[in-house]
């Protein structure tokens, strides 16, 4: 039964997301049945009406209806029986507390699952609805299962595929993504839903369930982000006498760095002889001004916060014998300048003072662009724990710790033996390469 050419699709829930996914793949020439639990909605799509509005969609709805491609029901039974794969793009509002309310995706999840208890086919449910991670195993396979009798991967599929697309535009973003995410529990799930997308020239990322389900979250609160950045911006630039839309108008023109994927890679904590210093100018002249700039202040103290963490990570292993690769704040340099490497060192000495070792950690370090007598006239508290051999600092290590990509690093995992412990804070190891000791990465 699973050699069938994907063909027709149910989709939950027919507001604004449902309705566009609906006719944009039904004018891809699959057969959609659109389910609702509310009659007006599905009335008005079975007249060749939008029940929402969006742009360009009235026109697109009333002729893939008319050429018999979409068609919609208040019947699950109906939709699960004539379908192969079903789309859920039912809401998921905030609750007061501000959690998330899966109310709707719930009861979804538990009219499919109750219709597949008598479909002899396997079926694919795939999630569009916007859900934390976690959702889809901890509770969404758990009713579908319950409800249905019936066995993930066995009888039916998963996957999560979330929508990237702005009210306003949602019918060219469909016909234009980025990318096509998919999460699935299963390979042949998710390449049923890869086959949605034929004729969409996109690519195709295929993750965890959970990794797809995070995907969207990012996007929106990077989104807000820049919103609240703009603003801000905007409101100290008018208190200083500058037109705030100009400012930006030209912070966006640099491709390079300002709009670019530079700087999306986690790891260490930012440093340098730029960004700290310009984000404290920036902030003082805030309070001068008594401007109120919240998410800006925030950025050093979340930086401080990466830094903290990374202490605390180190610590939790409960060895003696640090080893820092990389005192500079990137690779490629032999500044020093607000290095976050430094008070990482710091706050380990006092640390360890305070906490764990009567005597403190041992901590030695290595710097491939600094000589010692560079460093005992820029850091003189710090020059006495630096060493001179890589290779005698990899082997007296218990715990190696990469603050930076360095070529040099990359030999670390050959001279490691069983009992050492690698923590990688700039994705500079592969991991795979790490056959003997412990390979820890502080956000992977």
């Amino acid at each position: 039964m699973r050699n069938k050419v994907i063909m027709n699709i149910s989709v939950f829930g027919l507001g604004y997301v449902g309705s566009v996914t609906a006719a944009c793949l039904a004018k891809n020439g699959h057969f959609v049945i659109g389910v609702d639990i509310k009659r007006e909605k599905v009335e008005a799509i079975n007249e060749g009406k939008s029940p929402v509005f969006e742009k360009e969609l009235n026109e697109l709805i009333s002729e893939v209806v008319a050429t018999g491609k979409l068609k919609a029901t208040v019947s699950v039974e109906e939709a699960i029986e004539n379908s192969d794969i079903s789309l859920i793009c039912v809401g998921t509002p905030s609750n007061l507390d501000g959690s998330i309310n899966l109310e709707h995706i719930k009861r979804v999840c538990s009219d499919i699952g109750k219709a597949l208890k008598t479909k002899n086919d396997f079926h694919v449910v795939v999630v569009r609805s916007t859900i934390l991670p976690g959702t889809t195993e901890n509770i969404l396979i758990p009713i579908l299962e319950r409800e249905s009798g019936k066995k993930v991967f066995k009888d039916f599929g998963v996957c999560v595929n979330p929508e990237f697309m702005r009210e306003g535009h949602a019918i060219y973003d469909f016909y234009n993504l980025e990318r096509i995410v998919i999460g699935a529990i299963d390979k042949y799930s998710g390449d049923l839903v890869e086959k949605i997308y034929s004729e969409i020239k996109a690519p195709v990322i295929r993750v965890d369930v959970k990794t797809a389900e995070m995907i969207k979250y990012v996007d929106n609160v990077f989104h807000g982000m820049k919103v609240a950045f703009a603003n801000e911006i905007g409101t100290l630039c008018k208190m200083l006498g500058i037109n705030g839309r100009e400012v930006m108008k030209i912070f966006c023109m640099d491709r390079k760095l300002n709009l670019s994927s530079y700087y999306f890679t986690p790891g260490f904590a930012f440093g340098g002889s730029c960004i700290p210093k310009d984000l404290r100018a920036l902030l003082h002249k805030s309070k001068e001004l008594e401007v109120d700039s919240p998410l800006i202040e925030s950025i050093l103290d979340s930086n401080q916060r990466h830094v903290d963490r990374v202490v605390e990570l180190i610590m939790k292993q409960n060895k003696k014998k640090i080893g820092i690769f990389g005192l500079t704040f990137k690779s490629g340099t032999g500044d020093t300048r607000e290095s976050p490497a430094i008070p990482m060192i710091t706050k380990l000495l006092e640390k360890g003072y305070l906490k764990l070792y009567e005597k403190g950690y041992d901590v030695s370090i290595y710097e491939p662009y600094i000589n010692i007598s560079e460093i005992e006239k820029m850091l003189p508290h710090i020059a006495p724990l630096v060493e001179s051999s890589f290779e005698e600092l990899v082997e007296k290590s218990e715990v190696l710790v990469v603050t930076k990509n360095e070529e040099i690093f990359k030999r670390i995992p050959a001279l490691m033996n069983k009992d050492q412990i690698l923590v990688d804070l700039a994705g500079a190891i592969n991991q795979q390469d790490v056959k003997k000791g412990k390979y820890i990465g502080i956000c992977w």
